[in-house]
């Protein structure tokens, strides 16, 4: 059972950049049909997609966070990674990494809390 773990400072000066890393084990970032998102909740609301990036490197952004996203893996250590550029107190919450399959399954890493703040 394929199993996620995010990480990265809990902490984040605004302007400043956001880095976090997702780490996969029992299973691999190549895998066929399998993207890798980050996803973040905002305290009190809804799940908001951020991006993923697919099987063969691919990258995938929400249109309003694209300007300042990106995504990159690095398959020898089966990671994926988000970077979050010039960040404000609104990009305060809880991201996660999760695998979605072409089937519709999904995976979800149990999340890390992120505050931005001087």
């Amino acid at each position: 059972q394929v199993q996620l773990q995010e990480s990265g400072p809990g902490l984040v000066k605004p302007s400043q950049m956001l880095s976090l890393t997702c780490t996969v084990s029992c299973g691999s970032i190549t895998t066929s049909s399998y993207a890798w998102n980050w996803i973040r909740q905002h305290p009190g609301k809804g799940l908001e997609w951020v991006g993923a990036i697919a099987d063969d490197g691919r990258t995938f952004y929400r249109p309003s966070l694209k300007s300042r996203t990106s995504i990159s893996r690095d398959t020898s250590k089966n990671q994926f990674s988000l970077q979050l550029s010039s960040v404000t107190p609104e990009d305060t919450g809880n991201y996660y990494c999760a695998t979605s399959r072409a089937d519709g399954l999904q995976t979800w890493g149990q999340g890390t809390q992120v505050t931005v703040s001087s």
